[in-house]
């Protein structure tokens, strides 16, 4: 495990500096960790929990890829 600064953690998770505190105020993202007055960093184990959270939740229909699609029951037997 490793301490991430903002500007990683805005990497990893696509997300803004300005959103990641708004979601940390709503209590949606972990809470950073103090490393000086002025400086703040996240245990990267927390961020990655996060991400997975995240990937795990998705909604598996509206997860499929632009040129993927699930097929109807009929579709499927008859091979279309």
């Amino acid at each position: 495990m490793r301490l991430l600064r903002i500007h990683e953690v805005t990497n990893l998770t696509g997300l803004s500096r300005s959103s990641i505190y708004k979601q940390i105020k709503l209590d949606n993202f972990p809470i950073g960790v103090k490393i000086t007055n002025r400086s703040t960093a996240w245990p990267s184990d927390e961020i990655d929990g996060w991400i997975s959270q995240r990937i795990n939740s998705r909604d598996p229909v509206n997860s499929l890829g632009p040129n993927q699609c699930q097929l109807g029951n009929e579709e499927a037997a008859n091979g279309e």
